[in-house]
């Protein structure tokens, strides 16, 4: 077993891999985020009978300051139904991605920066279908990939700035598969971690407030017992479902969307107040203000 304070210097010094930082460019006009999972990061917010209602609440409306990576690969203004093109088996409603770039983009961002989703989550699908070699994995990592990438020779590429993942309403039919869900999950963090060459990458995750099976206690205690670092569980139980008793309801959607924007934020404030205590010193950036951890400074 690691000695505290070592374990509290890897600890911190992991947190901080994934706040923000300085480059070339200071570029915060370049954070993304990915969304992944099965159908309630997707969207059914407003869908009965595989029909959309077209109710878009102020949170969700489009606006110029973000943009997602369409199934096409090209950038365009973000607008429900988000994952439209890239969910297309399914009928796609409101899910948490608008709501949480809205909040914060009005808590955090500054004019002319630009907040970029990466949808990636397709409904129904179990965890096992998310492993690495599996279609749906490889096409997470090539969508992150694409989006950070540089779009021009001289220009710096985007930065990740979380995963949301909400997934593991399909893994609670069999108590098998409801088992084996944790350390399916772990390995497909690690992967990914290593595949983008991000070993701090923050991952924000939903512990499931609904199932398709009897196993739902088994899955969502597994959530919450992932114990990697940077992986943060935001519980989705007591939020309002679509009368499919499976689905969040459009509000219930914008509330987890502010739910996960609440917990990236304060994930970066807990990693430069760890990384303060276990005596790590050092210059970093979150989100657009630059921090002296040694001195406990903030520096608009």
């Amino acid at each position: 077993m690691l000695p505290l304070l070592p374990l509290l210097l890897l600890l911190a010094s992991s947190a901080l891999l994934a706040i923000p930082h300085r480059g070339a460019a200071a570029d915060t006009k370049k954070l993304v985020f990915v969304l992944a999972g099965q159908s309630n990061m997707a969207g059914r917010g407003g869908v009965a009978r595989d029909r959309w209602d077209h109710i878009v609440p102020r949170q969700c409306r489009p606006t110029p300051s973000v943009i997602r990576l369409s199934a096409s690969l090209r950038w365009e203004v973000a607008a429900e139904p988000l994952h439209a093109d890239v969910d297309f088996r399914h009928t796609c409603g409101v899910g948490p991605g608008l709501a949480f770039a809205e909040a914060l983009r009005s808590s955090v961002a500054g004019e002319g920066e630009l907040i970029r989703l990466v949808p990636c989550a397709v409904g129904g699908t179990r965890i096992e279908e998310w492993e690495k070699g599996r279609e749906l994995y490889e096409e997470m990592v090539r969508r992150a990939r694409k989006a950070t990438a540089a779009e021009e020779e001289e220009e710096e590429g985007g930065r990740i700035g979380a995963v949301l993942w909400y997934q593991g309403e399909s893994d609670t039919v069999y108590q098998e598969d409801a088992e084996s869900y944790g350390g399916r999950m772990e390995r497909m963090i690690r992967d990914l971690r290593d595949d983008l060459g991000l070993p701090g990458l923050l991952v924000i995750q939903v512990a499931i407030a609904s199932g398709e099976g009897p196993f739902i206690d088994i899955v969502r205690e597994a959530q919450k017992g992932i114990k990697l670092p940077n992986v943060r569980c935001v519980d989705a139980k007591g939020l309002a479902l679509e009368a499919d008793h499976l689905h969040l309801t459009t509000h219930a959607q914008v509330k987890l969307g502010e739910m996960l924007a609440e917990s990236y934020l304060t994930h970066g404030t807990e990693a430069v107040s760890l990384a303060k205590r276990s005596g790590i010193s050092g210059k970093y950036l979150w989100w657009k203000d630059e921090i002296d951890v040694a001195q406990g400074a903030r520096k608009p």
